[in-house]
């Protein structure tokens, strides 16, 4: 019988928890002789920096938009160099291009800046909101949720239809006559 209490007693999770030492709660606050609080502090300023940007691309039929989301919300909103309220004429589609920065609620916390090209105006102010949307979730994977749900991150795959032989349009036939 007692050799069978031996082998109980020494049974591998046994070892396992003898053999592992946890280190005092003193050396868990501390790394390298630092306090983990000012690490933390140091990784929302290196998050925050006047100089850091995140950029994404958004599209919309043939219209591309390089979009960077910057720190500073002091740069406001361009497009290719103008203020968006220049360059978009109306309400609808300046509402269309800032859409996914007011569902976060981060409209005045960043500078926005778009180049764009291709397409029309209305496709390239859906590609600068699927642009802002993609750089959104680089700054925070949280936003992909609310974002993904108001249909912000999807790609519209539509594109325009290719013109037939035969046919004046895609699909318009010439005027058919009996005689």
């Amino acid at each position: 019988m007692e050799k069978e209490e031996t082998k109980k007693q020494s049974s591998p999770r046994e070892k396992v928890k003898k053999t592992v030492k946890h280190p005092p709660k003193e050396q868990e606050e501390t790394v390298f002789g630092e306090p983990l609080q000012e690490k933390t502090e140091e990784k929302t300023e290196k998050i925050l920096k006047p100089g850091r940007y995140f950029e994404a691309i958004g599209r919309r039929k043939s219209a591309t938009a390089r979009v960077r989301l910057s720190a500073q919300p002091g740069e406001g909103f361009s497009v290719n160099g103008k203020p968006y309220q220049q360059y978009f004429p109306t309400l609808d589609l300046r509402q269309l291009a800032d859409a996914s920065l007011k569902k976060m609620k981060c409209f005045e916390k960043f500078g926005v800046s778009a180049l764009v090209s291709g397409g029309g105006i209305h496709a390239q102010a859906e590609a600068i909101r699927h642009g802002t949307a993609r750089a959104l979730v680089k700054f925070n994977l949280d936003f992909k949720k609310r974002l993904r749900r108001a249909g912000y991150l999807t790609r519209d795959p539509r594109q325009r239809e290719r013109k037939k032989f035969g046919l004046k349009r895609a699909r318009r036939a010439p005027q058919w006559r009996k005689r």
